[in-house]
């Protein structure tokens, strides 16, 4: 009987919080980052297109258990919308399916934006990962097909416009899981009559990670000039932010050592203390400042779901 493989890379956990540049694709970053720090397993939080920039979470190793949760978090993005033309994937990418001469005012805009704020149906871009009877809608737009693909509830929190250009407009939103900013842009012209595609795309704010948290892929890249492999991994190394930062907004319960353990086993440990939670549908366990495991509080007992080593 074979001996099963050994994980190439190393066992090395945590969120790489990448500034994506524009060109560079969310699964090329991915595996960019994964190759540099050597690393046994990496995904990312959330797809940005290639002609976006901006915060890109990777989580390494045992953080990619954590992924589900940034998914779910706030988005901000800034973006530029040109008027004119309506483009079929939304964005520069794209041909031209529709032109229009007419330009909108700052005023017709700004009468738009409460529209758009709150809880609203969106239609998700034909270039887009949705599934269409289990194909990927983008494989089928690429095919030539036109797809219907359903309206969904998307949550904006805010829309600011920043500033109005000629053929321009300059916006800042902060929104939900799922709303596709490309279908802002092209239901913003369709409603003003002019058409308009996304020409610029920068995502600013994952939560709950901070703006200032995002390391540029030069300044990454730039180590692969550090000879010593030890020296070169410890400097990348220093750039990655622990895998409980991506749990931050979850309650968090104090443990021992030995309750840890147990915990890793898969067992089940019971909740003491005067300040210990009765319920809580999802928390998180920690010993010391390492993240042990995520699961649910229930009749004085913290009940493991997901273990981290």
């Amino acid at each position: 009987m074979s001996k099963p493989r050994k994980p190439k890379g190393r066992p090395i956990s945590g969120w790489l919080i990448l500034d994506k540049p524009v060109d560079f694709g969310s699964t090329e970053a991915v595996g960019k980052i994964k190759w540099l720090f050597n690393a046994q397993k990496a995904g990312h939080a959330g797809t940005l297109d290639p002609l976006a920039s901006g915060m890109l979470p990777i989580a390494l190793g045992d953080a990619t258990k954590t992924v589900p949760y940034v998914m779910d978090g706030r988005k901000i993005y800034e973006f530029t919308v040109t008027w004119g033309e309506e483009r079929s994937t939304d964005d520069l990418e794209g041909e031209v399916t529709q032109s229009s001469a007419q330009r909108p005012s700052e005023e017709a805009i700004r009468a738009l934006l409460p529209d758009y704020t709150g809880v609203i149906n969106q239609i998700p871009p034909q270039f887009s990962a949705i599934k269409i009877a289990g194909e990927r809608a983008y494989d089928l737009a690429r095919e030539g097909e036109t797809v219907e693909i359903p309206s969904r509830e998307v949550e904006v929190h805010r829309l600011t416009l920043l500033k109005c250009e000629a053929d321009r407009a300059f916006f800042e939103v902060e929104c939900g899981k799922g709303t596709y900013v490309r279908s802002l842009a092209r239901d913003f012209g369709r409603e003003l009559g002019c058409y308009g595609h996304i020409s610029e795309l920068r995502r600013s704010y994952v939560a709950p990670f901070a703006e200032e948290m995002m390391v540029p892929l030069a300044e990454l890249v730039a180590l692969e000039a550090i000879e010593d492999k030890d020296e070169r991994l410890a400097a990348l190394d220093a750039f990655l932010v622990d895998t409980a930062e991506a749990l931050s907004a979850l309650p968090q319960l104090r443990i021992t050592e030995d309750q840890a353990h147990r915990l890793r086993m898969g067992n089940s440990i019971i909740v003491r203390g005067r300040d210990a939670p009765v319920a809580e549908p999802e928390a998180v366990a920690l010993s010391g400042n390492k993240l042990v495991a995520i699961g649910e509080i229930a009749s004085g007992e913290f009940h493991p779901r997901r273990v981290f080593n």
